[in-house]
């Protein structure tokens, strides 16, 4: 039996941002930084020196623009 997926691509997108963004914080953590002190700086002022380059956090999170990752944040916050 045929069947037609329906994929909600929006929804999609805010998983791997929010997925991306839970990887980029556990990375953070485990080389000692208050994750939410360098991504607030991030998000501010754009400057990737804020994410440190262990296990690759700041190459995953320039693959996201910032308007996206706060938008991710609000609509999660949101239950959205």
């Amino acid at each position: 039996m045929d069947r037609t997926s329906i994929f909600n691509v929006a929804a999609l997108r805010q998983e791997l941002i929010l997925l991306t963004l839970n990887e980029v914080i556990a990375s953070l953590e485990k080389k000692g930084y208050k994750a939410e002190n360098q991504l607030v700086g991030y998000l501010l002022t754009g400057d990737e020196a804020y994410i440190s380059n262990y296990e690759g956090a700041r190459s995953k999170i320039k693959k996201l623009k910032r308007e996206e990752i706060l938008l991710a944040l609000i609509n999660a916050y949101e239950g959205k």
